[in-house]
């Protein structure tokens, strides 16, 4: 068995390989704000390391996207090569919050 770590990259510099963003501070902005979630843990840090077979969960726009990492990338290629990187599992809806009156009815 080797004693060499399995290989990872930064969750913002992947999520910017996969074009999920458009540029790595607006990465590193949804990482710091917990909205991107690994493996079912909550990320905070954009340093967070991702490796292949991960789970991740991404919110864009309306949707949530859940996601297998397959590759770490070497480049921000062409959208073929970033759809390489990951399987889509599922996109979920994100709900709307539940409209509530502010004054009551009478």
């Amino acid at each position: 068995m080797s004693d060499t770590p399995a290989a990872a990259r930064r969750l913002d510099q992947w999520l910017w390989f996969a074009r999920f963003v458009k540029s790595r501070s607006l990465a590193a902005r949804l990482c710091n704000g917990g909205h991107v979630s690994v493996n079912g843990a909550k990320v905070r840090k954009p340093s967070h390391p991702v490796r292949p077979g991960d789970l991740l969960v991404v919110p864009l726009g309306k949707v949530r996207r859940q996601l297998r990492v397959l590759e770490l990338g070497e480049r921000r290629g062409p959208a073929p090569e970033a759809r390489g990187l990951y399987e889509e599992i599922e996109v979920i809806p994100r709900q709307a919050p539940e409209w509530v009156p502010l004054l009551p009815e009478d």
